[in-house]
């Protein structure tokens, strides 16, 4: 494939307006992803966006750089992208899709000038295959896939400045290699695939066929190092992060040579024929013993051969897209294991940047055959190739559609591939979210059906049971998780608050510690740990627990009201108040957390303060027999309090008739609150009649303090009606 600046086709329909070619893409781009533009959430976009504090918690920026408390791999740049938009919509995921859809027409005409700087032919119809190709809809549509459009973008740039370096001579040249290392660390904080940039920045010395001299690839080592680096902190952290080792996970290497070259015409295969693009695949069934599997390595090998012998009539153009694509895809064929191997050895975005090869071959074959035709045909290669991208476009818009939400996902990719594991138990658990229990059982059988012994389902299924307070059924699914995975954080808390539920402490305290030990920044483990420690009066180590939730976290709510628990435990009244302020500032709509603190105050002789409390529990939950309680305690501390103003006995019964009225007259201590109410208003007769009520109340209930506070405000009665 020659290398010139073309005078046909779309680059001569654009020439001399670049800005027309650019605007062309963007406009392709948005308009064929518009059904992406109000889709939702899905998948693990909760772990990533709606439920990840980092984006909202104040150290959350620093913790997202400098520490493992991200809930995936190491994808700073990512989160950081994800807190700024946090902050900017909030929830609203038109916003993330927006970014990503914008990222990706990016990344269009950003290959657009990175291929016609390479005087490659087709260079803009390239960059349009790419644009609008229907296998990049999983990278586009899904939030999540943020890192492969964001990873990308800085990749392409690393290599244009490359382009500039190899090309430049002084200090402007080293300016452009310094920019082009910037970007791959940029590349990489977005996602650790973009450690093969190195072998493209190669590829491209190779293609321009300069020598690759020693001086010039110790150029490239400083890459390669980046990405090295990156690649060994990707593959511990899926190791001991992740959950990606243990039998599942064993392969050897022939299996693993068998799913990579099985792969490699997979993902070719898609770009050629886009049908039956689902999110899910089926999950081949991988046997080394098996003569018939190496078909796939052995046309493999056929094809490089064939690459080689085709070389003198086709240059490097075949060799230079094939090892590009080849060695994109490297890090996802299976030699490295990842987490979603355990459904799929082969994802859509996997080869988001790896497609890039293939689509830049087809596209200057295109174009190199209609120059070849002559001029006579030459008008044909515009209406051909439109209808080519139109193709693709109607396809790509088809597919985005299936991102609009969870559902909607996991019914299409079903309908695709119906023994699809994950989409069987993640539909099930998000009917489950829905209340649709029965419906989500029917999922989780399924899924069940298709593999018994699959860890994840049990874990929903227990934890769905255990939602619906079927926690005797619950269990067992949970303990069969636990077979399966033993040092799975999530099911060793489910399994917890199983046995919390079960009244067997101890049982629970074991399984928390388990998952903290797995995962120290497992909050939820900690908090509930440490209410299990308090539950058996290990209250310094219940503290130690809550502190440490706190520490990872200082917004999670759940871990303040556990410690002013302890600090109440402890004696110590103010530090407890001073908890369950932060716990009502950080859940103002809790009505058990008003009262909560309003009861802390009134033990710390606050009682102004702790009516104001009670007052908004009872706004936010008319009915919370608690806070009326609780309202009438403090009308009864107002009404005992010493007034030399004389103005606290109207207050104290008027909120003793509040809570006598909103409990039908039915609770003993707020009976007393009104008979002493009463007397010290003068309605002597009436405070006689509540306080004998009170009695009988008192002594129905066993409750001997409010009948000795009746006994007594039954003698002054008396004694004033003398």
């Amino acid at each position: 494939m020659p290398k010139s600046k073309e005078t046909a086709g779309f680059d001569h329909l654009f020439s001399g307006q670049a800005w027309l070619a650019g605007l062309a893409l963007v406009l392709a781009v948005v308009l064929t992803y518009a059904p992406a533009w109000r889709a939702g959430f899905i998948w693990d976009d909760d772990v990533y966006v709606t439920d990840n504090w980092l984006l909202t918690a104040p150290g959350g920026l620093q913790k997202i750089w400098f520490s493992l408390d991200s809930p995936s791999q190491y994808f700073p740049l990512v989160y950081t992208s994800f807190r700024f938009e946090r902050h900017l919509w909030g929830l609203n995921p038109a916003g993330y899709h927006c970014v990503n859809i914008l990222l990706h027409s990016l990344n269009a005409v950003l290959l657009w000038r990175l291929l016609r700087k390479s005087q490659i032919p087709g260079a803009w119809l390239a960059a349009a295959l790419f644009a609008l190709h229907p296998v990049n809809v999983e990278s586009v549509a899904w939030i999540t896939e943020r890192k492969n459009v964001l990873s990308l973008c800085f990749m392409l740039l690393a290599m244009l400045a490359w382009l500039e370096f190899i090309g430049e001579s002084g200090r402007r040249r080293w300016a452009m290699y310094g920019a082009a290392l910037a970007c791959q660390a940029l590349a990489l904080f977005s996602k650790s695939t973009a450690c093969t940039l190195p072998a493209a920045l190669l590829l491209i010395l190779w293609w321009r066929r300069e020598r690759i001299s020693l001086a010039r690839f110790a150029q490239v080592v400083p890459f390669l190092l980046l990405g090295v680096g990156s690649g060994l902190l990707t593959m511990w952290w899926e190791q001991h992060h992740q959950g990606t080792s243990g039998k599942m996970f064993a392969m050897g290497l022939p299996e693993r040579l068998l799913v990579a070259s099985h792969a490699v015409w997979f993902y070719l295969g898609k770009l050629i024929w886009p049908a039956n693009l689902t999110f899910s695949y089926p999950r081949w069934n991988i046997r080394a013993n098996n003569p018939l599997a190496y078909g796939w390595l052995a046309a493999g090998l056929l094809a490089a051969g064939a690459i080689l012998f085709a070389r003198r009539r086709a240059g490097r153009s075949l060799e230079t897209a094939g090892l590009f694509f080849v060695a994109m895809l490297s890090p996802m064929l299976g030699f490295i294991m990842l987490y979603t191997f355990r459904f799929s050895f082969v994802a859509d975005h996997y080869q988001y940047v790896a497609c890039i090869g293939p689509l830049t071959l087809a596209a200057a074959g295109i174009t190199l055959a209609f120059a070849h035709w002559g001029r006579e045909r030459a008008w044909l290669e515009i209406p051909t190739c439109g209808a080519l991208l139109l193709v693709l476009a109607v396809l790509t818009w088809r597919q985005s559609s299936t991102y609009k939400d969870g559902e909607t996902l996991w019914q299409t990719t079903l309908a695709r591939n119906p023994d699809s594991l994950l989409a069987h138990n993640d539909l099930g658990d998000l009917l489950h979210r829905r209340g649709k229990f029965d419906e989500a059982m029917v999922q989780f059988q399924k899924a069940l059906e298709i593999d018994p012994n699959a860890a994840q389902v049990h874990n929903n299924l227990g934890a769905a049971l255990l939602d619906e307070g079927r926690v005797d059924e619950a269990i067992p699914h949970l303990q069969k998780a636990l077979e399966v995975m033993p040092e799975m954080p999530s099911i060793n808390f489910d399994l917890g608050n199983a046995y919390l539920r079960k009244g067997q402490v101890d049982d629970a305290i074991a399984r928390f510690q388990v998952a903290i030990k797995s995962d120290p920044n497992y909050l939820e483990a900690h908090n509930n740990l440490g209410s299990a420690l308090l539950d058996r009066g290990r209250v310094d180590e219940a503290i130690a627990q809550f502190q440490a939730a706190l520490q990872i976290n200082p917004h999670f709510a759940q871990a303040r009201r556990g410690l002013a628990y302890c600090w109440f435990r402890k004696g110590r009244v103010e530090d407890a108040t001073a908890e369950l302020r932060k716990f009502v500032e950080a859940e103002p709509a809790r009505a058990d957390g008003h009262d909560e603190l309003g009861t802390a105050l009134l033990t710390g002789g606050k009682v102004d303060e702790a009516i104001a409390e009670f007052e908004k529990a009872l706004q936010l939950q008319p009915d919370y027999a608690d806070a009326a309680v609780s309202l009438g305690r403090a009308a009864l501390a107002l009404a005992m309090r010493p007034d030399p103003a004389g103005t606290n006995g109207a207050r104290a019964l008027e909120l003793a008739r509040q809570a006598d009225q909103l409990l039908g007259g039915r609770n003993a201590v707020v009976k007393d609150a009104l008979a002493v109410a009463l007397i010290g208003t003068g309605h002597v007769n009436e405070a006689l009649a509540a306080a004998r009520q009170a009695l009988d109340l008192a002594t129905a209930q066993g409750d001997t303090q409010a009948a000795a506070l009746a006994r007594q405000e039954i003698a002054k009665c008396e004694a004033a009606a003398k």
